[in-house]
């Protein structure tokens, strides 16, 4: 049986997701997590933009961009925040990973001042490559007991210029995220 590596991302809001497809997303998100995907990593990646690859034995690949506030110097920004992005075990390496950033990209594009992101140390590569820049200041997050900072953070929080513009922020300063249950980000 082949697969189809030429086809192109359906993408959909999560509310014009049927119930089937959503099974198949957390699915494939459970096993690429190898079960470390909590309901709450889930929770952070619904009410925004899917974007997915399905072939004959499923979802292949997904990723899901979301609106996050984030604060810097004084203004608070509107940002697309990629979120829940992977790869099944047996399609990575060939280029779906890529296909569903670049759909993911074009909603930040069009949308937010900017894009962000916590990758892991598998992922920093491919985001790197597609133009994705460690965030080299500090991190933090409002919550219910006031800033809160988030060194371990530090080292994995990517941003991307929407559109081509300029970064809107500068490492002179910290990056002060919504609070949300669960990792912060």
């Amino acid at each position: 049986m082949t697969t189809r590596i030429t086809d192109s991302p359906r993408t959909a809001h999560t509310y014009e997701l049927a119930p089937e497809t959503l099974a198949g997303i957390r699915a494939l998100l459970d096993a690429a997590f190898d079960g470390d995907f909590s309901d709450e990593d889930w929770d952070h990646g619904l009410g925004g933009v899917h974007a997915y690859v399905e072939d004959e034995h499923g979802i292949a690949a997904h990723g899901s961009v979301i609106m996050r506030r984030v604060a810097h110097a004084g203004r608070s920004y509107r940002v697309g925040y990629v979120e829940a992005v992977a790869v099944r075990a047996d399609r990575r390496r060939q280029g779906l990973g890529g296909r569903v950033m670049a759909a993911l990209e074009e909603v930040v594009d069009g949308a937010y001042a900017f894009g962000a992101l916590s990758a892991s140390d598998e992922g920093a590569e491919l985001y790197r490559a597609r133009g994705w820049h460690l965030w080299n200041g500090r991190v933090e997050t409002c919550g219910p007991d006031g800033v809160r900072h988030l060194p371990d953070e530090e080292d994995s929080t990517y941003l991307r210029p929407a559109d081509g513009r300029p970064l809107p922020v500068a490492a002179a300063g910290a990056l002060l995220f919504d609070w949300r249950d669960g990792d912060v980000l």
